[in-house]
């Protein structure tokens, strides 16, 4: 059976065996798209779930932060345009004045986005009005960040001064991906430190299921001391369910912990088990990777990204749903050879001092990480030149924990065959190659599901 493949930029055709079994991404939902956008936020400002209206609790005088997702969040909806005005409205409403309001980016330790950048998102208007008070959150500025304590495990809770001293925080949560994204990660990663973020962010905890979720579970004991220290009432959350990448289905409003027990009661309603997909695991686990990671926007992959992060992690969700121990991934891209070292600073020593030492994630993490994080050239550039945070580009190695379910991963139609072999994978010309070579592993009868992976392209 020939099948077309995604293959970085553009899709390329392979002959696969006629058995193949064909698996969709999940990327989009069964959920119908909502009709008028603004309307929706505004039903969700105005009618929240467990909160009286946003106009409601505020008041002439109150500071108020605004905070959002940044750019790297992979919806590619008008959210942002869209539902800021609507709560910029609901703000005046209720008697807060522009000059009391701080719109803040939400970057955690992906890079800082220019205003022209931001006004991608937000719409010029918006960037134009509140120039002097948008900001980006720097999880490195001794001045801007207060510890409010920590949590039974000792997890320290450090978050953006801002949150801290305005009246109320209105977060915009504008996408909410399996059980990953959304609930307290919003303030709680996307406004913390570093050592905030380490107790969670780690190969094993970080987890994109919608039960019995590791990161979630301190994540909302760090939101508890969040509420202990500033009240229940200071944060007013937002949080969007996407009907695929391109549109909305559903925008909740309210208490963190409301918004997000009904996003996921709703996302289980239509997201099956990845293991379910299957009636039995399956030898081989065959995809195409787009040229696209949610850390190129504005800029553009590097082997890092695109053969680790996006190639097994966000992409790689399928190996342990579908594959049996020991299974062959194969995975079709391009792979160019080409860094960013402007906005992905530490990515290029990672690759060439980090990866020859180790390709396991958790001695990685151990032996280079904090090194990374005490890095002064880096954390400058994290600071002033809008590059990520050093310890990202360590982060982005945590995919490789695949490797201990996969038996091997083979890489289709790399430019450059030495780049997935230095990443410690295995290169073939084409996909048809590949499937030869684990063929040879796993017998003439071996099952190979396809998973079909849309295109994509990067914020730009």
């Amino acid at each position: 059976m020939r099948e077309e493949l995604v293959f970085g930029d553009g899709w390329i055709t392979a002959e696969l065996p006629d058995d193949t079994i064909s698996v969709g991404s999940g990327v989009s939902l069964p959920l119908e798209p909502v009709e008028d956008l603004a309307d929706a936020y505004r039903e969700a400002v105005d009618r929240p779930l467990d909160r009286p209206p946003l106009a409601d609790q505020v008041w002439p005088g109150a500071t108020v932060t605004l905070a959002f997702d940044d750019p790297t969040v992979p919806c590619y909806a008008p959210a942002w345009a869209e539902a800021v005005p609507v709560i910029l409205d609901a703000l005046t409403r209720g008697g807060v004045r522009d000059e009391d309001v701080t719109l803040l980016c939400a970057n955690a330790l992906h890079r800082k986005f220019t205003h022209h950048e931001l006004g991608g998102l937000l719409g010029e208007e918006v960037v134009r009005r509140f120039a002097r008070r948008l900001v980006c959150h720097d999880a490195e500025d001794p001045e801007g960040i207060v510890h409010l304590g920590s949590t039974v495990e000792g997890h320290p809770v450090e978050v953006n001064r801002l949150v801290t001293e305005s009246d109320l925080t209105v977060y915009l949560n504008c996408s909410t991906t399996r059980g990953f994204s959304g609930g307290w990660k919003s303030v709680c990663v996307g406004l913390a430190t570093y050592r905030s973020i380490r107790a969670h962010h780690d190969p094993d905890t970080m987890s994109m299921s919608l039960d019995s979720n590791r990161m979630h579970e301190i994540l909302d004991r760090m939101g508890a001391v969040v509420e202990d220290q500033l009240g229940t009432e200071r944060i007013f959350k937002l949080e969007t369910v996407l009907a695929n990448p391109l549109q909305v289905h559903r925008v909740l409003g309210g208490s963190v912990r409301a918004t997000r027990d009904d996003v996921l009661d709703l996302l289980r309603a239509h997201q099956p088990p990845r293991r379910d997909l299957v009636d039995e695991p399956v030898d081989v686990v065959l995809y195409g990777v787009p040229d696209w990671s949610p850390y190129a926007a504005y800029s553009f992959t590097n082997p890092i990204l695109s053969l680790i992060s996006t190639g097994l992690g966000y992409l790689g969700g399928m190996i342990e749903a579908l594959g049996k121990p020991g299974c062959t991934v194969i995975m079709a891209t391009p792979c160019p050879d080409r860094w960013d070292d402007a906005r992905h600073p530490s990515y290029r020593e990672v690759w060439e001092r980090v990866l020859p030492e180790t390709r396991d994630p958790y001695e990685a993490r151990e032996r280079f990480e904090p090194e990374l994080a005490a890095r002064e050239d880096y954390v400058r550039r994290y600071r002033t030149g809008f590059g990520f945070h050093p310890v990202h580009a360590i982060m982005a190695l945590y995919p490789l924990k695949r490797l201990r379910h996969a038996g091997r991963i083979v890489v289709a139609g790399a430019e450059d065959p030495g780049i997935p072999r230095h990443a410690g994978f295995e290169a073939a010309p084409t996909v048809e190659d590949a499937l030869d070579a684990a063929r040879e592993i796993h017998g003439s009868g071996m099952r190979v599901a396809l998973v079909r992976y849309p295109p994509a392209v990067n914020r730009a």
